[in-house]
């Protein structure tokens, strides 16, 4: 058996080596968790040892004697997220009824999306994640309000977090982080993106044209901000999506309830007779979304959206090019790779979703949660502007010494840190110096610093 090394964290096992495999493992056993990987792949799971100061084992995840030999039995949590839903839910069963363990599984095949719960609470886990279906939420959001880059829902959908572009022309550039706030209520600049740098800024900071700025608002208050300093504010009312996954199947799906007609041009004839079933709303079109001819035959041009959803990586960058070309549309980009970050980000995309980036912000979000203090949790966790910054809300169920009850301005808090907003019993108070946090609230702050696990990590 093997001998797990004692840490402070928690004792996790990860079966599936894949990319959000990888992911987790890189962001977890960096968090100070003790991690063994199981996995079929004998290189992969060798390169991971050897790269990573974590246990490998070599074989099928789903089996009672190598989950024993993994240490189930000793296990905090398990986690699956090979390429197949039913090895996952088979591994986390199993998990459940040998060890003691909590169990998140990745499942991804639209006949269980509406059965997920179900199968959460009859399986015992902790969680199932569906990254096809969080990411066409994404996209969705971000087509309610075409300006933003960015739209993630915090305090149960209460406020928001957006990420936008200064251009040239707008009445920010030149503007200070004050001034802005003086003419703007409820309304705080989080971060700011400027040539690759991020920074918290203070009142004084400068917005200049071409940063990408994040703003964090109640819900109900987003809009007006954006036609206050003169954004498109908007839905879109078509949208047109190249390919038919099941990528495609979940954002259709959505947009069809916020009233958005919907177009999908798909290779697959068999594919496109699904659709046609599955989606009897939406106009399904055969044939190759990357033919320029058909493109402009079925009005790229004057398109309000334009979303591709194929299987690579590169054919929706290229699409994406095209279509800022040749249309005035909302572009949003899906990248499955996380490599060469540098390189998209200087292509000026607009709107990028990474499916795999949400998968393992929820996972990171439960594991932090399960690490953190008596008395306070993580909501939500959202990785910002390519993982260089961290939004997180934290639940703080009980007092807390030192935070709790005492004005903002008399707590200490670390640089590059700030507080965002304070619910209340779903009233969201932007805060200033002389609110305070109680027991109860739920608080989200924005930072540059890595791995907060409870409220007290926001003190100096």
């Amino acid at each position: 058996m093997l001998q797990r090394k004692k840490t402070k964290g928690l004792n996790i096992i990860i079966v599936g080596c894949g990319r959000v495999g990888i992911i987790l493992v890189e962001q977890l056993s960096g968090e100070g968790h003790s991690i063994t990987v199981i996995d079929k792949d004998k290189e992969l799971v060798s390169e991971l040892i050897n790269f990573y100061d974590i246990m490998g084992i070599v074989g099928n995840g789903a089996s009672f004697s190598l989950q024993i030999e993994a240490g189930i039995k000793d296990a905090d949590l398990i986690i699956a997220v090979t390429e197949s839903d039913e090895l996952n839910l088979l591994c986390c069963t199993v998990a459940r009824r040998v060890g003691n363990c909590s169990a998140i599984a990745r499942v991804r095949n639209p006949d269980y999306s509406l059965e997920i719960d179900y199968l959460r609470n009859k399986l015992g886990l902790a969680m199932i994640i569906n990254p096809e279906l969080e990411a066409s939420r994404e996209m969705a959001r971000v087509l309610l309000l075409p300006t933003a880059l960015d739209v993630n829902s915090f305090a149960h959908g209460q406020a928001e977090l957006v990420k936008f572009k200064v251009t040239g022309s707008s009445m920010l550039s030149g503007m200070t982080v004050a001034e802005l706030g003086s003419k703007t209520e409820n309304v705080l600049v989080c971060a700011v993106e400027r040539q690759g740098k991020i920074f918290i800024p203070s009142g004084d900071f400068q917005i200049e044209a071409g940063d990408n700025v994040s703003i964090a608002a109640p819900r109900k208050v987003v809009r007006e901000f954006f036609k206050a300093i003169g954004f498109k504010t908007h839905q879109v009312k078509d949208a047109m999506i190249i390919g038919g996954g099941d990528s495609a199947y979940y954002l259709a799906r959505q947009l069809h309830h916020m009233g958005i007609s919907v177009k999908i041009i798909e290779k697959s004839k068999e594919r496109c007779e699904e659709l046609s079933i599955l989606l009897p709303q939406s106009t399904i079109i055969n044939g190759d979304g990357t033919d320029e001819d058909l493109l402009r035959e079925e009005g790229i041009e004057s398109a309000e959206s334009f979303i591709p959803l194929t299987g690579s990586d590169e054919e929706n960058i290229l699409l994406t090019l095209y279509a800022n070309r040749v249309s005035g549309a909302k572009v949003i980009t899906k990248i499955n790779r996380l490599t060469f970050n540098d390189v998209i980000d200087g292509l000026d995309l607009g709107s990028i979703i990474y499916p795999r980036y949400i998968t393992t912000e929820s996972i990171i979000a439960y594991v932090r949660a399960k690490s953190a203090s008596r008395g306070n949790n993580i909501e939500t966790l959202y990785h910002m502007f390519s993982q260089r910054a961290e939004a997180i809300e934290f639940r703080i169920d009980e007092e807390h010494p030192g935070i709790t009850g005492k004005p903002l301005m008399e707590l200490k808090l670390k640089d590059n840190l700030l507080i965002a907003f304070i619910n209340r019993k779903g009233k969201i108070i932007m805060p200033g110096g002389r609110d305070s946090i109680l027991a109860g609230d739920t608080v989200m702050i924005v930072t540059t610093n890595k791995g907060f696990n409870d409220i007290g990590d926001i003190l100096a």
